[in-house]
Order: structure tokens, then sequence, then C-alpha cells
């Protein structure tokens, strides 16, 4: 059951890593408009695009995980 919750967790957090760089949200951070220099850094589109690999290799890592949950329930 734990295992399940870490998988679901890391598909989550990956989806949101993948979706929300590229979303009007992402421009409109507290925390950036507080300094030009870290919101130009932020709005970069490298920046996005490695905010979106780390995702990626969130849902990845669940996926793996998750086929060898399954794949260790179904051997004898």
């Amino acid at each position: 059951m734990r295992r399940l919750l870490i998988i679901a967790l890391l598909i989550e957090l990956g989806l949101l890593l993948i979706v929300v760089p590229w979303s009007a949200y992402w421009e409109r951070n507290y925390f950036a408009q507080l300094s030009p220099l870290v919101q130009s850094f932020v709005n970069n589109n490298y920046v996005r695009g490695g905010v979106t690999g780390l995702g990626a290799v969130n849902v990845l890592a669940a996926l793996t995980d998750l086929a060898a949950l399954v794949r260790r329930r179904q051997t004898p």
C-alpha cells in the first residue's frame, strides 16, 4: 500500500512539473516578480524545459516502479 502511494505521488508531481512551467501560473510567480533578474531566469525556455524534464523523469520512475510491482505480484 505504501509503495502505491509513493507511485501516485511521483506521477502527480511529475505531471505537475510537466504542465506548470508552460502555464500562465508560472509567469505570475510572486517570488520571480521580486527581481527582474530572477524573473528573466525563470521565464527562460531552457529553465522551463529543464523543469519539464525533471517531471518526465518522475513519471518514468513511477511507471518503472509500478511495472516492477505488477511483475512481482504476478510471479507465484
